[in-house]
C-alpha cells in the first residue's frame, strides 16, 4: 500500500447501514443511504454538513436523475425523491409475493436505465430463504425487466469503460462476474468468473470502476476494499480501513480523484464497537493515484 495513501472520515456522522455513495458533481456533494436508518443524505464538500430525508422504508440505493432529484430504491420499490420538497413518488413495486424481499444496491448504466437488484432479508441471525432476489432494470420510459433471477443478495455492479461489459456481485458466492452487454438494449447474458474472494477479505459488498477499468470492491466484515484487474482476475491492491463493515465506494470530489467509502455499525456487538469507534462513518480516501469516472444520470 501506497505510504501517499491518507484515510480520513468526512465527519461524526454514523450510519446503521451507509450504503450507496455516490458522487454529484452539479451539488459538489456525496450522495448516499442509510439502509437500515431508513435516510437518503447528501453531504457538501463545500460546508461539510450532512443533511438527510427520511423515508418510510429501507433505502437500499440512490441514483442522480437527469431532470434534478434523485431515483432511489426503497422496500421492493423504485421512486422517485425530489429533494427540496422531500417527496417520495412511487415509480412501481416489484415482487409483493415476497413480503421477506426488498431491494439493495442500484446503479445507472451507461444509456441511463437504472439497475438494481434484490435480496431476502435474514428471518432471523444468519437465517435467510436461498435464491430469492433478482435483478431487475427501470427504463427511462419507467417499464422494467427482470434480468436475473435466483441471486442471494444482489450487490455491487458497475459497466466496463468501453461499455461492452457489465460487473456484478452476488454477496453470497463470495465472487465478481462479469457479463457481455448490449449497451443498445442493456441486456446481459453469459456470466463467467471475474474473482473469488479470499477467506480474510470476507463479503464482497458494493463496487465502482476506475479511469483505468480496474474494479474495487468493499469487503463487508473484511475492513478494505480491494481493486481488481477484470482482465487478469487478480487483486492488485488492498487498502485497509478503520472499521470492519465496510460496505460500497465511489470515486469523487475534484477530478474524481477522491474516494467515498461507507460503512455499517449495525451487526457489530459492544465488544467490537468498543474497538472500531469509526463503525458507521464515511471515509475519504486521498493519495490512490487513479481517478474514478462520473456517475451516469437516469434518463428521465
Amino acid at each position: 500500500m501506497s505510504s501517499s495513501i491518507r484515510i480520513e472520515s468526512i465527519g461524526k456522522e454514523k450510519n446503521r447501514m451507509g450504503e450507496c455513495p455516490v458522487w454529484e458533481e452539479r451539488e459538489n456533494a456525496l450522495i448516499y443511504v442509510d439502509i437500515n436508518g431508513q435516510k437518503v443524505c447528501r453531504w457538501s464538500a463545500v460546508s461539510h454538513e450532512v443533511q438527510c430525508v427520511s423515508v418510510d422504508a429501507r433505502v437500499s440505493s440512490v441514483a442522480l436523475r437527469q431532470r434534478g432529484g434523485y431515483v432511489i430504491t426503497l422496500g421492493t420499490r423504485f421512486a422517485f425523491l425530489d429533494w427540496d420538497t422531500q417527496k417520495v413518488t412511487t415509480i412501481l413495486e416489484l415482487e409483493q409475493d415476497k413480503p421477506n424481499n426488498r431491494f439493495n444496491d442500484g446503479k445507472v448504466d451507461p444509456k441511463g436505465r437504472y439497475f438494481a437488484g434484490t435480496m431476502a432479508e435474514e428471518t432471523a441471525p444468519g437465517v435467510r430463504a436461498r435464491r430469492q432476489g433478482a435483478l431487475y432494470t427501470l427504463f427511462p420510459d419507467l417499464s422494467v425487466i427482470k434480468q436475473l433471477d435466483e441471486v442471494d443478495i444482489s450487490n455491487g455492479l458497475d459497466w466496463s469503460l468501453d461499455h461492452r461489459t457489465f460487473f456484478h456481485i452476488d454477496s453470497l458466492a463470495y465472487a465478481v462476474h462479469a457479463f457481455s452487454y448490449d449497451v443498445c438494449t442493456g441486456k446481459i447474458a453469459c456470466p463467467r468468473l471475474v474473482y473469488h474472494l479470499e477467506e480474510e477479505e470476507q463479503m464482497p459488498d458494493g463496487m465502482c470502476i476506475d479511469a483505468e477499468g480496474k474494479l474495487w470492491v468493499a469487503c463487508i466484515d473484511g475492513g478494505r476494499v480491494i481493486r481488481i484487474d477484470p482482465e487478469t482476475g487478480k487483486r492488485i491492491q488492498t487498502v485497509r480501513l478503520p472499521t470492519s463493515r465496510i460496505t460500497s465506494c465511489c470515486f469523487g470530489g475534484k477530478d474524481y480523484a477522491e474516494m467515498y467509502v461507507t460503512s455499517a455499525y449495525d451487526g457489530l456487538d459492544e465488544a467490537t464497537l468498543a474497538k472500531e469507534p469509526q463503525a458507521g462513518e464515511i471515509f475519504k480516501i486521498t493519495g490512490l493515484g487513479v481517478k474514478g469516472i462520473p456517475q451516469n444520470f437516469f434518463a428521465a
